[in-house]
């Protein structure tokens, strides 16, 4: 028993290392494709960065359902091995790319590694009991931090290979550095782990293996997974690009702040297995996507300056302008008083960046259109009305709103994967595997939609805006579903906490 305890902690920890190295992999076009565009080595608009950093995605998406399949036939170990050593491949062959069209072919290539996660999950619960299978998966979803690695890490690895822009060829040697880390991980991991095959898996048809796939349930939490997963792979490539543009952060330092995104997401992550645990995957599935809901909508006010109509002045009555100033104007002997422009107002302040604004700022002026001497009619126009809004968006404020949706999706995460085992417990790496495919696809719509939208309509914040109507049609569905399934299993029980509910808001 305790050489079984020894080797599954062994498993567990490599498998985490694997995955966090191959997640780093799978991210790293989000940092090298705007390094190349930023420095003008190659000339994509914001919607082919996005298809370009999507590729990868979508291959380890469509991949994992396989993957997962082959992990319950023949064991994760190496399954595992020979995924790492093929995404080594195809990752050294990014370095001799000199097209869109090749980088698009070598991304599907090392896009294998984001399959990791399937085979990872399979081979990892056949180690754990069910008891301890969400915090064993939790912390294998740890390796989710790969992202931060490659957020953190990758631009200041660029700036070495160079030599500060100056060598701009030198981005060829990162794609060899990945495809180097992915060998030694391969061996280590081989050393270091232990086969085991599901016994329940063996001498299944690929029908009898696929048949869970139609229940409703695995493509509900795939949903769910679309936005916890994929959200935060989208975020975490789409961020790099988002802080350069909006904020116009130099690629080291975006980078920098994308992994205070990504990092907590992925280490939290075992967290969010223990509190699935402990107070159950649904009631935490509720809490993450309310909190991330409203963090997407606070998030959807882009920064702003403009300037709009506002209220105008009007003559009373006709007669000859006699005096202009910004403070008034005289027709004939009535005066009319205007709101001044103050140069020194709270706006200035603020654009000027010497006071953190929190909401969105207004402010109101009058401008004589009138000269001395004019002939005006009733109701004519004297001075027009102008309204100038200005929201800075504060970086930290921003970046705050961003570390909670990354806390919250690692949280979710976990908790999603916790209804896999309990529900399916003995074809976890089939409905892993298509789950994992769903959360893999938001991925890879996520910076395609984000681009197209960016296009559309010249705003940043309409990623935000994608997100929070997804997470609405998540928390619509499961929270219909929840309530379908008590009235109809047990309609007293769900009258009960009704009444229990009435009776504590009343209280």
């Amino acid at each position: 028993m305790t050489t079984e305890k020894s080797q599954a902690m062994s498993v567990l920890v490599m498998n985490t290392i694997a995955f966090c190295v191959c997640f780093a992999c799978w991210m790293m076009y989000g940092v090298l494709i705007t390094f190349l565009v930023d420095n003008g080595v190659f000339s994509w608009d914001k919607a082919q960065m996005g298809w370009l950093i999507g590729t990868p995605v979508l291959t380890g998406a469509i991949t994992r359902l396989p993957m997962g399949i082959l992990t319950d036939k023949y064991g994760g170990r190496i399954v595992y091995a020979i995924l790492m050593l093929v995404s080594a491949a195809a990752m050294y062959m990014v370095s001799f790319c000199n097209s869109y069209e090749q980088f698009l072919i070598a991304g599907l290539g090392f896009g294998l590694c984001g399959a990791s996660f399937a085979v990872g999950i399979a081979y990892t619960s056949v180690w754990f009991s069910k008891e301890r299978q969400g915090t064993a998966l939790g912390i294998f979803g740890a390796g989710n931090a790969g992202a931060a690695l490659t957020s953190l890490g990758a631009p200041h690895l660029l700036m070495y290979l160079t030599q500060n822009a100056t060598y701009l060829d030198g981005w060829r040697m990162l794609p060899k550095v990945y495809a180097v880390s992915l060998l030694v991980m391969t061996v280590l991991f081989w050393l270091l782990t232990h086969h085991r095959v599901v016994e329940h898996g063996r001498g299944f048809t690929m029908a009898q293996r696929l048949q869970p796939l139609k229940d409703i349930r695995v493509w509900r939490f795939g949903l769910y997974y679309f936005f916890v997963f994929g959200g935060f792979v989208a975020l975490a490539q789409w961020l790099v690009p988002y802080f350069v543009n909006v904020y116009a952060m130099s690629l080291a330092t975006a980078g920098m702040m994308a992994s205070i995104f990504s990092l907590p997401s992925g280490v939290i992550r075992a967290m969010g297995g223990w509190m699935s645990d402990v107070w159950g995957a649904r009631s935490v599935m509720y809490w993450i996507l309310g909190v991330c809901l409203l963090s997407c909508v606070l998030l959807s006010v882009p920064r702003m300056d403009i300037e709009s109509p506002g209220q105008g002045v009007m003559a009373a009555k006709a007669g000859v302008v006699t005096a202009v100033s910004a403070e008034r104007i005289v027709v004939d002997e009535k005066a009319y008083s205007l709101k001044e422009h103050k140069s020194d107002d709270i706006m200035s302040i603020a654009k000027d960046h010497e006071e953190m604004i929190v909401w969105p700022t207004f402010s109101f002026w009058q401008e004589p259109v009138v000269q001395i001497g004019d002939q005006v009619t009733k109701k004519q126009l004297l001075a027009r009305g102008v309204t100038h809004i200005f929201f800075q968006a504060n970086v930290w404020i921003f970046m705050f709103l961003v570390f909670i949706i990354g806390v919250a999706t690692g949280i979710g995460k976990a908790a999603v994967y916790k209804h896999i085992p309990d529900y399916f417990p003995k074809d976890v790496g089939v409905v892993g595997g298509i789950v994992g495919v769903l959360g893999g696809l938001g991925g890879f719509v996520g910076p395609i939609v984000f681009g197209q939208m960016l296009k559309a309509t010249g705003i940043w914040t309409t990623a935000w805006m994608v997100l929070a109507l997804l997470i609405l049609v998540c928390l619509i569905w499961m929270h219909w579903t929840i309530t379908h399934m008590m009235r109809e299993k047990a309609p007293v029980l769900m009258r009960q906490m009704e009444d229990k509910l009435n009776e504590e808001v009343k209280v």
